[in-house]
């Protein structure tokens, strides 16, 4: 049975070519040096952002806490969204593997602000950690998209006061393109940046991390710490070439389709959700129905052959769930979704 997974854009599939490239691949070892086809991933990333190198890494996550790590010291504190990824979704990894503290900002729409980070920032006083680094990010968890004004701003602030700026791209591609801007120019907003290309951009396996090169250089001997150090990982970077150079240019479509999706859903009963919030390929929704049991939603959607996840939140209206369109996903299979969805709350 074929499922419409709404699940995340993770769970997209390698294209037919991405396969190819990937039995083809050349490969040398990577610890070494001398995979020509991840130094060739590596090269192609740097130049599409914008930065003078860049490293492959398994995960997303291990890319922004390679950046913490090289970007920070023991005993050091960073600035980062009460909602972003390396805050909610990292396992406290910061303060781990870097020994850092977190001091989180906290808005409504999840945005950081200039005057946030001014807010936030540690004195040199004997009690106090030093502040030392900022971490962005865009897209944001929440669906949302900072405009580009906003995190020149940022950057700017931040280097005013001294601080690093890392920038969470996991979805940066999606970013650029809601905006209308190249990712290279929300790149140049930080010193470094992380994105995936495993979320929408249909690899199997992988981020890069993206900076200067004597940043990179730190970094890559940060990776071997962590057990990243990779062999003949050309297989994978083979699937990562294709995803920057094609895949980043259909992103508008996912983004297309959960509007579509969006626009369906609204029409529906029980359905608390605004079309004009999505930006990028995810709908947050919450369901209003008395009595609404999301565990046996799930259930039903799975049996009919749609993958979700659980509720994201819980609100005063009811349960936040989040549907994520891919490649993956038709806009026949949306109609469908959206005839269950109508089936299910009526």
């Amino acid at each position: 049975m074929k499922y419409v997974d709404l699940r995340s854009d993770t769970v997209t599939q390698p294209t037919p070519d991405m396969r190819r490239a990937m039995a083809e691949a050349e490969v040398g070892d990577d610890v070494y040096l001398d995979d020509p086809t991840i130094l060739e991933l590596e090269r192609l990333a740097a130049a599409t952002l914008g930065k003078e190198a860049a490293l492959f890494v398994p995960t997303g996550t291990m890319g922004n806490q390679l950046a913490i790590m090289t970007h920070t010291r023991r005993g050091d504190e960073i600035i980062a969204g009460a909602n972003s990824h390396i805050v909610v979704h990292e396992v406290g990894a910061a303060a781990i593997l870097s020994g850092v503290s977190t001091r989180t900002v906290s808005n409504p729409n999840d945005y950081i602000y200039p005057h946030d980070v001014r807010g936030a920032l540690r004195s040199d006083d004997i009690h106090e950690p030093p502040t030392r680094l900022l971490c962005l990010e865009n897209a944001l968890s929440n669906g949302r998209v900072m405009p580009i004004d906003l995190m020149m701003r940022l950057y700017a602030t931040a280097k005013d006061a001294g601080l690093m700026v890392h920038l969470d791209g996991a979805r940066i591609f999606n970013a650029a393109a809601s905006l209308g801007v190249a990712a290279r120019d929300l790149a140049a907003c930080a010193d470094s940046v992380m994105f995936c290309v495993s979320k929408g951009l249909c690899a199997p396996v992988g981020s890069l991390l993206c900076g200067s090169r004597e940043f990179v250089a730190r970094a890559r001997k940060n990776r071997k710490i962590l057990g990243g150090g990779m062999r003949q990982a050309g297989v994978l970077a083979a699937a990562g070439i294709i995803a920057v150079e094609r895949m980043t240019k259909r992103l508008h479509e996912d983004h297309e389709n959960a509007r579509y999706l969006a626009k369906l859903m609204a029409e529906l009963p029980y359905m608390e959700l605004d079309p004009e919030s999505v930006e990028i390929n995810m709908v947050f929704f919450t369901v209003t129905k008395p009595g609404f049991d999301s565990d046996l939603f799930v259930d039903f959607m799975f049996q009919n052959g749609v993958k979700i996840t659980g509720a994201q939140s819980e609100s005063e209206a009811g349960p936040v769930f989040r549907f994520v369109t891919n490649n993956d996903v038709t806009p026949y299979d949306i109609d469908y979704v959206a005839r269950l969805l109508h089936e299910y709350l009526e």
